[in-house]
């Protein structure tokens, strides 16, 4: 099958998506442009700050996508095109775009509050913590995942602490050079359109030119080299820092610049698909051969393919962006169709051009266990998308090409990472808040623990120390856990909206759906890590995988409870 015309198919098919099926679920809820959203309501210039739409897409955009959609298509190859491609379509329209325009519109609805609240509304108080705790561990293992990620393409060492030479070592400190110039772009262009009201065009376009002049300074002048560790330590303190900043100083302009590196990267990869048209390599219905050699994933069709591929079809981690920043932000409610369901969408044609990328390099990359010749599936994108371009741009715009890549899905990382410490710290507070009570409100002990600078401090130091045993380590469990989490919104958001009177039967299949592969992909985790023993991370992780089924379990009962009263 060739490659550019799967690619055309499949970016037609998530416009229609969005056209019809996006349309009918915001009239089906009631969207309605003249109502005032929490952005307006609760301004306060720190976390409530209504951003304009395609400064909040970018946000949104730069936080839900991190490495997901880049590395699950790629780690779910072995199971062949064809179920990669009908999962990231179907699941993206019916499934993911569902999911995260569901949350966002819930939460516009609740104050701008996370998705725990909206359960607390619906479901009770008790629900609410549980969900809480469960999301909680979820962005722990997010922050460990994302750190590990980042500090590995900054790094002079890998996580084993070798030495990092030629190429390589170049390539992670250009990143790195051009990714800390790029956070004083950022505050610079927040300053300039938020302090001194410099319009957005002229201010993009100044920060377009900015990005040009950063990308060519780091590619020739890349003095920091740290190692591994060393840059977890200082990714620990920058997110400490940044997730407690008021968002326009960063959060805002930063996602929004670097929205416009995704856009250069999408173009890139589409030109790339299209100038090389290639036949996919990868065999229709996948190579059982390849399966589990390092790069790909292992396991059966299901439920790993399901599990594997998160962020470009359904991922829990979206709801509470969100819920979780983005709907504190939203200037109108308009705009949530675009942002919640279109980025997701957006998000599955990412998950297309990697299965494309991957099929480029398919004969070089399915080898043995032990003799795969990519280091991660971010290699796996730049190469083949590059070599794309290198067929009829050169070797030189080749090279280029793949730094290029490499620092986007880098920048996405970073992004995320922020974000889900910002994250983490909301639901660290709002587990100890009674009804009603806010920050402002809580004594004594509860003072304390719900102080932004300590629960940010708590979330960080764990996140980080998880981080140091490595992404390999810490991926598979943060896979099962983020899709119970995709789950788990789903279920609030259907009983929310059957509260209020809304039709929500477009929830069912996918919540009990991704319940069901998620549980038993966290079962076999647990098997798994508590037969193999030795290693104490065999049995943290398999005690974690318990708690997170328990958790989902109890919560499942819980609305479906209600879901059945509602019916009543």
């Amino acid at each position: 099958m060739n490659a550019a015309l799967i690619l055309i198919i499949a970016i037609a098919l998530l416009i229609i998506g969005y056209v019809c099926y996006g349309g009918w679920l915001a009239k089906q809820w009631g969207i309605d442009p003249s109502r005032k959203t929490p952005a307006h309501e609760l301004e306060d210039g720190v976390d409530y700050v209504p951003a304009k739409a395609p400064v909040l897409m970018g946000h949104h955009f730069s936080s839900i996508a991190g490495a997901g959609p880049i590395n699950g298509p790629i780690q779910a190859a072995a199971f062949g095109w064809l179920p990669v491609l009908l999962w990231v379509v179907i699941g993206g329209i019916f499934f993911g775009g569902v999911h995260d325009f569901g949350a966002l519109f819930a939460s516009v609805r609740h104050k701008g509050q996370s998705i725990g609240e909206v359960i607390a509304a619906s479901m009770g108080k008790t629900a609410k913590r549980l969900f809480i705790i469960f999301a909680y561990l979820t962005l722990l293992l997010v922050v460990a995942a994302f750190a590990s990620i980042v500090a590995g393409t900054f790094g002079a060492t890998n996580a084993a602490g070798a030495a990092l030479e030629g190429a390589a070592l170049n390539a992670n400190l250009s990143t790195a050079m051009i990714s800390l110039l790029f956070i004083v772009l950022a505050i610079i262009f927040g300053y300039m359109v938020y302090r001194r009201n410099m319009p957005i065009g002229p201010a993009t376009i100044i920060g377009i030119i900015g990005i040009i002049i950063i990308v060519f300074i780091g590619l020739n002048f890349h003095p920091i080299a740290l190692s591994y560790n060393a840059w977890m330590w200082v990714l620990g303190l920058y997110i400490l820092i940044a997730s407690v900043a008021p968002v326009w100083i960063l959060l805002q302009p930063r996602d929004y610049l670097s929205s416009f590196l995704l856009y250069f990267m999408l173009i890139v990869a589409i030109i790339g698909v299209i100038g090389a048209h290639p036949t996919l390599e990868i065999p229709m219905m996948g190579d059982a051969a390849v399966r589990g050699n390092g790069l790909f994933a292992g396991g059966s069709m299901f439920p790993a393919l399901f599990i594997t591929i998160a962020c470009g079809a359904i991922s829990g981690f979206h709801s509470l962006v969100s819920s979780g920043t983005t709907a504190k932000q939203l200037d109108n409610e308009k705009d949530a169709q675009k942002i919640g369901y279109g980025m997701m969408l957006v998000e599955c044609a990412v998950a297309v051009l990697s299965l494309c990328a991957v099929a480029y390099v398919w004969k070089e990359a399915a080898v043995p266990a032990g003799e795969v010749p990519f280091g991660s599936p971010t290699v796996v994108f730049a190469t083949g998308i590059s070599r794309m371009i290198g067929t009829f741009a050169g070797e030189g715009v080749q090279s280029v090409m793949y730094q290029m890549l490499v620092l986007a899905v880098s920048v996405f990382c970073l992004t995320s990472l922020d974000t889900a410490t910002r994250l983490a710290r909301y639901m660290f507070q709002e587990f100890w808040l009674d009804e009603g009570e806010t920050v402002k409100d809580a004594q004594g002990t509860k003072a304390i623990l719900t102080n932004p600078y300590v629960a940010t401090a708590i979330t960080v130091v764990l996140g980080i120390l998880l981080g140091m045993t490595g992404y390999s380590k810490i991926w598979p469990l943060f896979g099962a856990a983020n899709q119970l989490l995709a789950a788990l919104g789903l279920m609030a958001v259907c009983a929310w909206l059957g509260n209020i009177g809304k039709n929500n039967k477009m929830f069912y299949i996918p919540m009990v759906f991704m319940l069901i592969a998620t549980i038993t992909s966290l079962c076999q985790t647990i098997m798994a890590k508590f037969s193999a023993g030795g290693d104490m991370w065999n049995y943290i992780q398999g005690g974690i995988a318990c708690l997170l089924v328990v958790l989902a379990v109890i919560l499942a009962v819980v609305s479906f409870k209600t879901l059945s009263a509602q019916k009543k």
